[in-house]
């Protein structure tokens, strides 16, 4: 059986721990791989590499940098399907999915490739008699990055190629349910000319986690994942003196009021809620149909989601494949049983699903759920999974007292012809992303990702501009270079003058 290693160096390092993890096929429910889990030595030299590569990768020149990052740029665009079919082996979601999650990665790539542009400095002259002001920004050091299992390749790349192209070095803990994907963007990155200790991961779980918010030559951490652990993440690395941005959870809400294209918005939602089976942190999972809409709404997304077609991601029929564990497939499933318990109407029940020939699968079909109190656990938490909540409101101001009472504030989304309304929403709702007639509205690569609320633990979002001040420090220098035939001495208060 593969098993799978550490980055440390430029190079594979064995683990010596001992401790295995699973990696699954959620396809077949076969294991295919293993992950080595790191031990806290694996991680200090991790560390240590990447600080002894930052002492000359920190003063190279923004010219080497970029044109590393064009090459890494060239090799990703050359062999996007190569990474995305190791995405749909070990995550399961469908190809095309997969190969639009390299693309959307691809974007922060291109963004890095501008860097030059992004740290340009001030300079400010003659702000008093021969006295000059510049602002500069330069970088941290030893930065780490923790991602999640939904995105293998996109999310490493939101962090690391903006890390590395403000001159910094990277430990990346990617998740160890598939972490093929960016153990290739490593292989990749060193192809490109990246020398060795500047981009560098450790596979593992809670102890290699630990060790990075501990770690004192870490400078800063990147986390995205559940709201839960984001609250540790910031907690752990501030309580360490460290920078840290950590992206949690969401339950984000599709407003449809009634002068909207029922047809469109039907569309939207089944495309929104449940592609990549749901696994999502910006998945639309709960439609609120405003006024008389709600009937015809629903019957228009039940008939699209029952005429889904479910199956392996690498079976180009497929629309949606399986989830990235029989666990996690089960805790979706509960959510529906106990939503008919709790008082909502289940419409479209894809509890009990299989796929003929993959019935070891992890496999869940889609589910719809109407008239979902807003107690139901259904709605109150995250089920990250294929399943679709609609909630009823009589106005448009109880749909937005609704949405801006969740705990959550990651994405959100209003349906409208009407260009006031939109405007009013987009300034009301209290969420980081917004979407008008778009229903999963993530920001391009020079716009930065993120929510607000229980969505968001630090006080930068990620990429974009706030993905440059985060893994930069500003600088500012104030020069006098004097006159020759100046002289003399002035004990006085200096004054601009």
């Amino acid at each position: 059986m593969k098993t799978i290693t550490h980055w440390i160096g430029g190079k594979p390092v064995e683990g010596t721990s001992g401790r295995f993890g699973p990696v699954y096929n959620p396809a077949t429910g076969a294991q295919e791989k293993q992950i080595a889990f790191a031990t806290v030595d694996e991680v200090d030299a991790a560390v240590a590499t990447a600080k002894a590569a930052f002492e000359s990768w920190g003063q190279s020149s923004l010219a080497k940098r970029t044109a590393i990052l064009f090459k890494f740029r060239e090799l990703l665009d050359a062999h996007r399907d190569e990474i995305a079919e190791l995405i749909t082996a070990e995550h399961g979601k469908v190809h095309s999915d997969a190969l639009g999650e390299v693309a959307r990665g691809m974007e922060i790539v291109e963004l890095a490739c501008g860097i030059s542009e992004k740290l340009k400095g001030e300079l400010s002259t003659q702000v008093s008699t021969r006295v000059d002001v510049a602002s500069i920004r330069q970088p941290l050091g030893v930065v780490a990055g923790i991602t999640p299992f939904n995105f293998p390749a996109m999310v490493p790349m939101w962090m690391f190629p903006i890390a590395i192209a403000t001159g910094n070095t990277f430990v990346l803990k990617p998740s160890e349910k598939d972490p093929s994907a960016s153990f290739r963007l490593a292989e990749l990155l060193a192809e490109a000319g990246l020398p060795d200790g500047v981009f560098n991961i450790v596979q593992g779980d809670k102890v290699a986690v630990d060790r990075l918010l501990e770690h004192p030559d870490v400078a800063a951490v990147s986390f995205v994942g559940s709201t839960p652990i984001a609250k540790y993440i910031q907690l752990k690395a501030v309580e360490h003196d460290k920078r840290v941005q950590a992206l949690g959870g969401a339950k984000n809400h599709m407003l449809v009021l009634p002068d909207a294209d029922l047809d469109f918005a039907a569309d939207q939602a089944i495309n929104a809620a449940y592609g990549s089976a749901g696994e999502r942190c910006m998945a639309v999972s709960v439609v609120v149909a405003v006024g008389d809409t709600g009937d015809e709404l629903v019957a228009k997304i039940a008939e699209r989601a029952k005429n889904l077609r479910i199956g392996p991601g690498d079976d180009p029929a497929s629309e949606m494949g399986p989830l990235i564990t029989r666990e996690h497939r089960d805790k979706v499933a509960s959510y529906v049983t106990s939503a008919a318990e709790q008082g909502a109407e289940v419409v479209v029940d894809g509890t009990g699903y299989s796929v003929e020939g993959h019935e070891d699968g992890f496999f869940i079909g889609v589910s719809l759920l109407d008239k979902v109190p807003v107690t139901a656990d259904a709605y109150q938490d995250e089920i990250f999974g294929p399943v679709l909540c609609v909630v009823r409101a009589d106005t448009y101001d109880d749909a937005i007292k609704l949405i801006n009472s969740s705990r959550w504030g990651n994405g959100t989304a209003i349906f409208t012809r009407d260009g006031g309304a939109a405007r009013r929403f987009q300034l009301e709702v209290q969420a980081g992303m917004v979407g008008v007639n778009v229903p999963i509205p993530v920001p391009v690569g020079y716009h930065s990702f993120g929510g607000w609320k229980d969505s968001l633990f630090g006080d930068l979002h990620i990429y974009g501009n706030d993905g440059v001040a985060f893994y930069t420090q500003g600088k500012v220098i104030t020069t006098r270079w004097p006159d020759p035939a100046d002289g003399g001495i002035n004990l006085g208060f200096p004054s601009n003058s």
